[in-house]
């Protein structure tokens, strides 16, 4: 078998046993998605060897025998028409009770089928953009790449101060310092985004086939690869959703959610449907996370019941010294900001000397006690 870098025909991945098992599980077989990704231009190819699979994989259930009887007779029947013109008709006689027209006319019945199953069950797929088609086509070089394959929420700080909670099997790529006028990211999966507020860089987030544009504000996405549909919700601020790829089914205008309002958009249809009431809707309502209901708003507060609601809501650990912090409390808001703005402002309000270090889902409060 070639070595994959010498792939320059669909044939040659198709052949590929790892390339099938890494298609049909959807699970990252051999390092086959670091490849496409290194490989950029061969992504077409890999595109196409892809469509050929789903093409081939025709479900047993639409193959049955007396729809395939009848097709194979409707099939012979026209072959017979046509070889009795030509005055051959005791040779076709001979060849089909041989058994070799019957195969022909069975590959040629299969091949009709598998088109149909093709065109309705899987044609909507090329609708679908997956996780390294978006990255494809950004315009970012030189991503770094974050996978939550733990059970439990993870949170990342990124280089504007920007923080991201990601949920469990959710994947999210990100410059290491965002450069230019725009802050993009890239996500697979579900996460909780607060973004740092700056009107002169828009922070945009793509999702599937959707992106969604903010300035500063709070929200969450849901955009897995294997589900029908995405969903934005907004806590707080404004963000604009529209079709990552503008196209003649898809809504040319931006939509616009407030807080806790939502938006869930319908992959194969291209359809957006904006929910002005969370409350309203069962499914998203369900779905809220602790960090999307708890409060931040604190009044005369002690310091250790604040560092609790940070535990609940970043599925993260706070240390701090207990002792010296026992009789603390806080009036602050902290509603409308990220994580590291939310630990500073903590962190100022309790004595000029106090600090925090974070360490992934770790974080240690040093303090030698409140003003």
């Amino acid at each position: 078998m070639k070595n994959r870098d010498q792939y320059s025909e669909i044939e040659d991945f198709l052949a590929d046993e790892t390339f099938q098992l890494w298609m049909k599980s959807q699970k990252n077989v051999n390092g086959w998605e670091e490849w496409t990704l290194e490989h950029s231009k061969r992504a077409k190819l890999v595109e196409e060897a892809r469509l050929w699979l789903l093409a081939m994989q025709v479900p047993d259930a639409l193959l049955l025998d007396e729809e395939i009887d009848s097709s194979l007779q409707k099939t012979w029947m026209k072959i017979e028409t046509k070889e009795r013109d030509n005055k051959m008709e005791q040779k076709v006689l001979q060849l089909w009770y041989s058994g070799l027209f019957k195969k022909i006319a069975a590959v040629l019945v299969l091949g009709v089928l598998s088109f149909y199953v093709y065109t309705n069950y899987f044609d909507h797929e090329q609708s679908y953009y997956n996780f390294n088609q978006i990255i494809v086509n950004g315009d970012d070089g030189g991503l770094l790449e974050q996978i939550n394959n733990s059970n439990k929420p993870q949170i990342i700080t990124l280089s504007d101060g920007s923080s991201v909670l990601l949920q469990p099997k959710t994947k999210l790529s990100y410059p290491k310092v965002f450069t230019g006028n725009e802050r993009n990211v890239y996500l697979s999966g579900e996460a909780f985004f607060e973004i740092s507020k700056n009107p002169k860089k828009p922070f945009f987030v793509h999702a599937n086939e959707i992106v969604t544009k903010v300035v500063g504000t709070s929200f969450r996405i849901k955009a897995y690869n294997d589900q029908s549909e995405v969903e934005v919700l907004v806590r707080t601020g404004k963000v604009k959703v529209n079709s990552e790829k503008k196209n003649k089914n898809s809504l040319q205008k931006e939509i616009v959610l407030l807080p806790n309002q939502a938006l869930r958009f319908e992959r194969k249809g291209q359809t957006f449907d904006k929910i002005t009431d969370i409350t309203l809707d069962k499914s998203i309502s369900s779905s809220v996370k602790s960090i999307e209901q708890l409060s931040f708003e604190f009044t005369d507060i002690p310091v250790a019941q604040i560092f609790k609601t940070i535990e609940q809501a970043y599925s993260v650990d706070v240390d701090f010294p207990v002792k010296e912090l026992q009789k603390c409390h806080l009036t602050t808001s902290l509603s409308d900001q990220p994580l590291p703005e939310k630990l500073k402002i903590i962190c100022k309000s309790i004595s000029e000397n106090t600090t925090y270090t974070m360490n992934g889902n770790q974080i240690i409060i040093n303090s030698n006690g409140c003003n």
